[in-house]
């Protein structure tokens, strides 16, 4: 198995930083198109916990915009051709407290899409 082709690595890096845009924008739209819109899709974040494409865009809907924030480091691994993870660590404004982001992506024949999430915030830092 290949670990990180560099145009799959491209791809996933593409999609992850058009998340990041969308998710800073609050378009829920362009989000939508980057999750897999499937009952197997999974969201945990920082106060929730979504089963299925339909509770998360609930959620979106609902919220009325992402904290803003700034990311820290980012890892992403592409594992063979159609699997990839991406790792952040971030920053919300006027927080000291640091944020983990992760994601499980898949290419699918319309593209690449989360298909598990996990947001969380660590104690604060000193």
């Amino acid at each position: 198995m290949q670990i990180n082709d560099p145009v799959l690595l491209k791809e996933v890096t593409a999609a992850f930083y058009a998340y990041e845009a969308a998710l800073m924008a609050d378009d829920i739209p362009a989000m939508d198109v980057l999750f897999r819109a499937a009952p197997e899709t999974v969201r945990y974040g920082v106060g929730e916990v979504l089963y299925g494409i339909e509770a998360i865009r609930d959620f979106r809907k609902g919220r009325g915009g992402s904290p803003q924030r700034k990311l820290g480091r980012v890892e992403i691994t592409v594992y063979g051709e159609t699997f990839a993870t991406a790792n952040a660590e971030f920053f919300r404004e006027g927080s000291d407290r640091r944020g983990r982001q992760s994601q499980s992506w898949v290419k699918f024949p319309d593209g690449w899409k989360v298909v598990s999430a996990h947001v969380s915030l660590e104690g604060a830092t000193s």
